[in-house]
């Protein structure tokens, strides 16, 4: 708080760097912003041309048809399949000539589900090189190593895809809104013509430095979440409620009568239009009170 009253670099050079030597990445791939929302604002604002498109499957981060409706885009959707999956057959059969952008959450935001890496890498290769393709990884660090993508490889054999990270989940630091996405040079360069000046704190820096300092930390607190999360499901489905395998820090808990349950109860969670809805894991406690209120059903 000693320099708050300093203003942040007009254009953020240090991040960037800081985030690239992480990657292993040049600092001219990454583009940084307010958060992972905000980075892909930035996207949406450098690809998508007068009658353009965007395309994702539904229902997923809110943020996205949001702000498709805020820049008067025309979102093309495609729906989960029953496993709570993104359908990526479906989702490129829908790709054409007005379709600028298309986004793909590994993992899926609400379900937690994954793509395989086969799947996603032949999804890719459907695209055309002209549509921009937006990796939403904000739960990556919550996927087991023997599910993770090549997205250094992918990013180099596909020049239209940029990976979109946050430090707001498994780091912590949501209050700070430090998101990024990174891929070649020619895109990343197209997204930061459109950075917000003074757009990142001060704070950022310092806070990305000591979070990357504390990897032990980061892994303890990713296997106790996971510990959790499984427990949960195991323990709500065993009870008949249905429950994706996640690959995230939450669980989506299907059924129409599950949210009205929960706001009952007083219970914190993402509600949808069908009656399901998505808890974040916490700790134990949390977990049995949501565990209570379902057993009721």
């Amino acid at each position: 708080m000693a320099q708050a009253n300093r203003y942040p670099e007009f254009l953020p050079q240090r991040l960037p760097q800081i985030i690239a030597e992480r990657l292993g990445v040049d600092p001219p791939q990454v583009v940084v912003g307010a958060g992972a929302t905000g980075v892909a604002m930035q996207i949406m604002q450098a690809v998508l041309g007068d009658g353009e498109t965007m395309a994702f499957a539904t229902p997923t981060f809110d943020g996205y048809p949001i702000m498709a409706d805020m820049m008067g885009i025309k979102a093309v959707t495609v729906p989960l399949d029953r496993a709570g999956r993104q359908d990526l057959g479906a989702l490129s059969e829908i790709v054409d000539d007005r379709t600028g952008l298309v986004v793909v959450c590994r993992p899926h935001n609400p379900t937690g589900t994954l793509v395989s890496a086969v799947d996603l890498e032949v999804f890719l290769a459907s695209i055309p090189p002209r549509v921009v393709v937006i990796l939403d990884e904000a739960y990556v660090e919550f996927v087991d190593d023997a599910d993770a993508v090549d997205v250094l490889g992918l990013v180099r054999r596909y020049p239209n895809v940029l990976v979109l990270r946050t430090f707001s989940k498994a780091f912590g630091l949501a209050g700070l809104r430090i998101g990024y996405a990174f891929g070649g040079r020619e895109l990343a360069a197209r997204v930061r013509r459109w950075q917000l000046p003074f757009g990142m704190s001060c704070a950022a820096v310092a806070a990305v430095t000591a979070s990357y300092a504390a990897e032990d930390e980061l892994r303890a607190r990713v296997t106790r979440i996971t510990a959790e999360r499984e427990l949960l499901r195991d323990a709500l489905r065993q009870n008949g409620v249905q429950v994706p395998r996640s690959h995230a820090n939450f669980l989506f808990l299907g059924g129409p009568r599950t949210a009205p349950a929960l706001q009952r109860a007083g219970i914190v969670a993402k509600s949808y239009a069908d009656g399901s809805a998505r808890i974040a894991v916490g700790d134990r406690a949390a977990g049995r009170a949501v565990l209570r209120t379902l057993r009721k059903l």
